[in-house]
């Protein structure tokens, strides 16, 4: 794979559309066993929104690789890792983000059937990692844009 250059405005249209997909989670009040369990729509709207924050970040972290690297990730756990070699990433968030991919195929392939104790117990955990996810990537997308466009490239 050939690089191609950081696009900040794809990885800020992605960092904005985890922003709105987390808020939206936040709107939605108390996310609880229960009521996951009763509320078919919100249960759909939680799956569905977790889902989206994971496959964002996993587009994102696609580019930053293919930009920085020079490489694409096989697989969605593979692309945090690419991202976290690319620097954009710390390695403590890494540990912690990356179990969302779980989740989020667990969901998405149905493969048993919905925990959602674990759902409702995730999604606080999701808003924290992934709101520290989208600053770290926003630092990273800023330096490396930075670094690009000083004359001799090295950062000013």
């Amino acid at each position: 794979m050939s690089r191609r250059s950081l696009d900040a405005d794809i990885i800020r249209n992605k960092l904005d559309a985890i922003e709105r997909s987390l808020q939206t989670l936040v709107s939605i009040g108390n996310i609880d066993t229960e009521r996951l369990d009763h509320d078919p729509i919100i249960a759909a709207a939680v799956e569905r929104l977790i889902c989206r924050v994971v496959d964002l970040a996993v587009e994102t972290n696609t580019h930053i690789s293919a930009s920085v690297l020079a490489r694409s990730p096989g697989d969605y756990r593979e692309s945090f890792d690419f991202a976290h070699r690319a620097g954009a990433l710390d390695s403590e968030l890494l540990k912690k983000i990356k179990p969302s991919v779980g989740m989020r195929n667990a969901i998405v392939h149905e493969y048993v059937k919905v925990d959602y104790s674990i759902v409702a117990t995730a999604v606080p955990l999701a808003i924290e990692v992934y709101t520290d996810y989208r600053r770290q990537v926003a630092a990273f997308t800023l330096a490396h844009i930075e670094d690009a466009s000083s004359p001799d490239g090295a950062a000013p």
